[in-house]
């Protein structure tokens, strides 16, 4: 069925037009034009967190601070071997599925280690990078508390995924 949904709602949206008397080309270019100024515009911010990422992970910082919490998120429920996960979720997805995919080939996919990583990945966010698009597209600048907030609610979403996938 999710083979056809796209084509069904690409027809419809054409109909729509069509019905409107819109025209669809003219629309489509604005909105490329648009999407373009977007990547530039943000560019800049994406780049400076994929680095910060980078050099955290290269520097062996995220296993040196993941060392360090494994107690406290071990009293917390969650397992040692997600804590650089749980760690880097806020920063990077693309990050985030790279640990996941070592989790996989470390613990295998059906292991308890790995349907709790799934879920983390399910149930979090990547805040920060959120975040920086944000900011670079609004003239919102006071995160002071939308930032602590989302990773206190991505830490509870950590917690209750791995004592749902303990019990199940």
């Amino acid at each position: 069925m999710s083979a056809y949904i796209l084509p069904v709602l690409f027809v419809l949206l054409f109909g729509w037009c069509i019905y409107k008397r819109i025209n669809t080309y003219d629309h489509f270019v604005k909105g490329a034009k648009g999407a373009i100024k977007l990547v530039v515009d943000i560019f800049p911010f994406i780049a400076s967190i994929l680095i910060a990422v980078a050099l955290l992970r290269v520097s062996g910082i995220t296993d040196f601070l993941a060392q360090i919490l494994s107690p406290i998120f071990n009293a917390l429920g969650i397992p040692t071997e997600l804590v650089e996960l749980v760690l880097l979720r806020p920063f990077t997805g693309s990050g985030s599925y790279g640990i996941l995919e070592n989790i996989f080939e470390s613990y295998g996919a059906d292991s308890y280690i790995s349907r709790c990583a799934c879920v983390i990945m399910g149930c979090s966010e990547t805040i920060f990078y959120v975040a920086t698009v944000y900011i670079s597209q609004t003239k919102v600048k006071k995160l002071a508390y939308a930032i602590p907030v989302a990773l206190v609610c991505s830490l509870v979403g950590t917690i209750l995924a791995c004592l749902i996938c303990k019990v199940m």
